[in-house]
């Protein structure tokens, strides 16, 4: 689903303060006066509960590459625990 068709039934007020923008910036993506980032992408992705997916949003970026990318260990994420 594209943001313009998502929007039909979404506010634009709703998806801006999902996301931490204003709803002009999202007016002016749907409308195409300015280019989304990366974070931004998938952040529409996260608060539409995937229904508006990073592909459709930016599709000139590889986001099978991205997606298919391991996690990280949860060790590698977090300090280790020092012992008293």
């Amino acid at each position: 689903m594209n943001l313009r068709t998502y929007l039909q039934n979404n506010t634009q007020a709703s998806l801006a303060r999902a996301i931490g923008v204003t709803p002009g910036a999202v007016s002016q993506w749907v409308n195409g006066q300015s280019l989304l980032t990366a974070k931004q992408a998938v952040l529409i992705e996260q608060a539409t509960n995937g229904l508006v997916r990073c592909e459709e949003l930016l599709p000139d970026i590889p986001w099978s590459v991205l997606r298919s990318k391991p996690a990280l260990p949860a060790s590698a994420t977090q300090p280790e625990a020092q012992e008293a």
